[in-house]
């Protein structure tokens, strides 16, 4: 398995999200969001990229998004290796006496995989109810 930063394109990045039957967004969206994202880790086997994950954020707020491996190579530690490498370009960016906050949603049904890598649900004692709002045009 390779595991490679910041090479995530535009057919891998639609062709992932169909492989676990996500939605699409148009062309433009998905184009300028891949073009803004800070960072990204894509797993290949074979030349053939079956993984991904993408971080966003400011540089004290980040969040992971569109964490998608193909079912044929889920439950193979792939996603947590994606994870391991997204929190650490967080703990590098960070700086000596920073702090970051790393959010995400999760898919229902997928809290545990990420209960696991150390994230809590929320509400907890310090965050409130995550929500969210979406809009089409």
């Amino acid at each position: 398995m390779d595991y490679n930063e910041n090479t995530l394109c535009y057919e891998d990045y639609c062709r992932l999200r169909e492989s676990v039957a996500w939605l699409n967004f148009s062309e433009e969206q998905a184009r300028k969001s891949l073009a803004n994202t800070l960072y990204t880790v894509t797993a290949a086997w074979d030349g053939q990229v079956i993984g991904m994950g993408r971080l966003i954020g400011d540089g004290m707020y980040y969040v992971i998004v569109d964490l998608v491996v193909q079912p044929a190579y889920q439950k193979k530690g792939i996603g947590g290796k994606i994870v391991d490498k997204i929190v650490e370009y967080v703990k590098t960016e960070t700086p000596a006496g920073g702090r970051s906050s790393i959010q995400l949603i999760a898919e229902k049904g997928k809290e545990a995989f990420y209960l696991k890598r150390g994230f809590k649900i929320i509400p907890h004692e310090y965050c409130g109810c995550g929500m969210r709002k979406v809009i089409r045009n």
